[in-house]
């Protein structure tokens, strides 16, 4: 697998009540897991210059991880975001004005064609951002991959959905589509309606304990669920592995329903880990070779 991913946005340390401080943010999570399942990642982020920053260098060094376009900030810290747990679930104190707010747009050239361009929606709560990543789509017209990441209080229902405007793919889990459609039950129905609004080829959405659903125009809902729900230690990072996994099937051109079980699975096993990802090479190379990928 050569084909490469632009993936845009924040990196950041998840700081947890225990005083354990893990490298994260969707963005990085993806190109993290990506990069261990044997899909290269052009990781565009921004990080301090501050001991969290060179963490973030040496972790992405020792994973074989491009810093080409990590740019470093002489003003502003490396993101930080204050993680607590409650029944399990993951809630989020996020700090204003962050590197990872000032990603230039100056950036090198990027090796081509790119099979998809990722994003989420919390890195583009900076203007300096957004028209970052606006030139970003004009040099390297390739699918878009959004994943809705809804933090409070850096989000609105009208600056999300206008960024859909030239999605290819959208993901996000269940709460984010009530929450942009608090007056639907229906997640199917919710899903078409955006289909046929913003014209994308297919919507997943994650559920948590429930597993996961995708609907695209051509074809009926396909769902799947947990295997197995025991073993949870906590949630963090499992909507990333599960994106990770769909851009690879995408781009690998899997069926669907391969796609979808193929993430449910990896989610499942990154829920049993502390944190959004992990050092243990052999958690990764246990899929990609149940999967084949090479």
């Amino acid at each position: 697998m050569t084909t490469a991913a632009i993936i845009f946005g924040e990196v950041l340390f998840d700081c947890f009540p225990d005083g354990r401080e893990i490298p994260g943010g969707a963005p990085f999570n993806v190109a993290w897991n990506l990069q261990a399942l044997g899909m290269p990642s052009l990781f565009i982020s921004r990080i301090g210059a501050d001991p969290q920053g060179t963490k973030i260098v040496e972790s992405m060094n020792s994973w074989s991880m491009t810093t080409r376009y990590l740019q470093v900030d002489r003003s502003r810290p490396t993101g930080r975001v204050m993680v607590t747990l409650r029944d399990g679930e993951p809630h989020f104190e996020i700090l204003a004005d962050q590197a990872y707010d000032h990603i230039a747009a100056d950036l090198p050239a990027l090796p081509g064609p790119p099979a998809f361009l990722y994003h989420g929606s919390l890195a583009l709560r900076s203007p300096v951002n957004r028209k970052t990543l606006a030139q970003l789509k004009k040099q390297y017209p390739c699918p878009l991959f959004i994943d809705v990441n809804l933090r409070a209080p850096w989000w609105s229902r009208d600056h999300v959905l206008s960024l859909l405007e030239d999605a290819t793919w959208l993901k996000l889990n269940d709460h984010e589509l009530r929450a942009l459609f608090p007056d639907s039950n229906d997640i199917a129905g919710s899903c078409r309606m955006l289909l046929d609004r913003f014209h994308l080829k297919g919507i997943f959405v994650t559920r948590g304990a429930k597993g996961a659903i995708v609907v695209t125009g051509d074809s009926e809902p396909c769902s799947v669920t947990p295997e197995n729900p025991a073993g949870v230690v906590d949630t963090v990072g499992a909507g990333d592995a599960f994106s990770a996994v769909l851009l690879i099937g995408l781009a690998g051109g899997w069926p669907m329903p391969v796609i979808m079980q193929r993430a449910q699975d990896f989610a499942s096993g990154v829920v049993s880990l502390r944190g959004a990802t992990t050092m243990d090479r052999y958690f990764y190379t246990a899929y990609s070779r149940k999967w084949d990928l090479s």
